[in-house]
């Protein structure tokens, strides 16, 4: 059976639907990653009238023109859930209408191959901001095979779906145990502040051991990433060393989502991060285990303490005589590192996940060319 070439605004059309009667409210609300997938909005909601939002309803399509400053991806979801969000009248929102020759899960694996986001950002057009609009999407050439192969690759790919977020959900189990333990010690037993137990660290780059592969920034993720930073002539030697089994954490928490960026290093190698940062350890790790300590950290209960306890103007800081006053319970070393274990297993396998997570990404461009030529 031969291919049929379509232009995709031929099986696809725009959806409009507005909050009017707000029917939805902030919990609602939501942005789109470049991971592809809608996320709780990190934009400041105060004041802001939800009535123009577009309506989101399952099987639905949603995606931000602008693409450039993007990392060369599109922000564009699915909404595969039974909940309708909504998201900014800046986005544009649509659903595919003939179903009959394509299947919205379908075009979602289309959307996910590098192609696409390839495609669309050669397709962008504009001066101050490059954007991907309606009509350049509607013009776009697809070639479909039958809507039965588009099902047998679909349920392929669902399986590997349904594996990975069945294998998410038992890792957020294990973090709410992670969780349960900390806050039975805070029942049990007197909490001390971590200021007699941790000492900032102020060892710098200064003879430009560390280079620019080696900066690394913090996620709200509480995780180290590689730096976002436009890099090009700074000089690294006032940067901060990040040794083994160290902290690093960014004094700013406004505009942050509530949350504290900081880190543990809990690889082998040493990185470096911008002296704004605040670098620390553990002074004694018989005393008081690193991993331990990050799990306190982890826990959504430090995000709001932080945010309370921070001060300032402009911005907004949770600074270090700060987190010298936090405090949580400090047990034996043994039961330490007996919970701290049971937090280094999550934290393997959420990097496990991450990857499945990629796979299941990656393995969409293969899903479709083989559809196309069984077809």
């Amino acid at each position: 059976m031969a291919l049929t070439k379509y232009k995709l605004g031929e099986l696809i059309k725009p959806c409009e639907l507005k909050n009017d009667e707000l029917k939805y409210n902030i919990p609602d609300v939501k942005g789109i990653s470049i991971q592809k997938i809608f996320i709780e909005t990190k934009a400041n909601m105060e004041g802001v009238s939800l009535k123009p939002y577009y309506l989101v309803q399952p099987d639905d399509f949603a995606y931000v023109t602008v693409t450039s400053r993007n990392g060369e991806k599109i922000t564009l979801a699915h909404n595969t859930t039974d909940k309708t969000y909504i998201v900014s009248s800046s986005y544009i929102v649509f659903r595919v209408n003939r179903t009959d020759l394509l299947l919205s899960d379908y075009l979602f694996m289309y959307f996910n191959r590098p192609e696409f986001d390839r495609y669309s950002r050669f397709n962008s057009w504009g001066s101050a901001r490059e954007t991907f609009s309606w009509e350049d999407m509607c013009d776009m050439d697809i070639e479909l095979p039958s809507i039965e192969i588009q099902q047998k690759y679909v349920d392929v790919y669902n399986a590997m779906l349904a594996n990975q977020q069945s294998y998410e959900r038992g890792l957020d189990d294990l973090k709410l145990t992670c969780d349960a333990y900390i806050e039975d010690l805070r029942r049990r037993m007197p909490c001390e502040r971590i200021g007699k137990y941790i000492e900032p660290t102020d060892t710098t780059n200064v003879d430009l051991q560390y280079g620019i592969n080696d900066v690394r920034g913090i996620s709200i993720e509480k995780k180290l990433i590689e730096t976002k930073a436009d890099m090009e002539g700074i000089n690294l030697s006032p940067y901060l060393l990040i040794q083994p089994n160290e902290f690093s954490y960014v004094t700013v928490t406004s505009r942050n989502g509530g949350k504290i960026s900081i880190a543990l290093n809990d690889s082998n190698k040493t990185y470096i991060c911008s002296s704004s940062y605040v670098v620390f350890k553990s002074k004694d790790m018989e005393e008081l285990l690193p991993q331990y300590l990050m799990l306190f950290f982890s826990r959504a209960g430090f995000d709001r303490y932080a945010r309370f306890h921070s001060w300032g103007s402009a911005r907004e800081t949770f600074d270090w005589d700060n987190m010298c006053d936090v405090k949580i319970p400090i047990p034996d070393i043994t039961i330490q590192k007996s919970i701290a274990e049971m937090y280094t297993v999550y934290n393997t396998r959420k990097r496990i996940n991450e990857r499945l997570k990629t796979q299941i990404k990656d393995i969409c461009p293969i899903l479709i060319k083989g559809s196309l030529e069984e077809n």
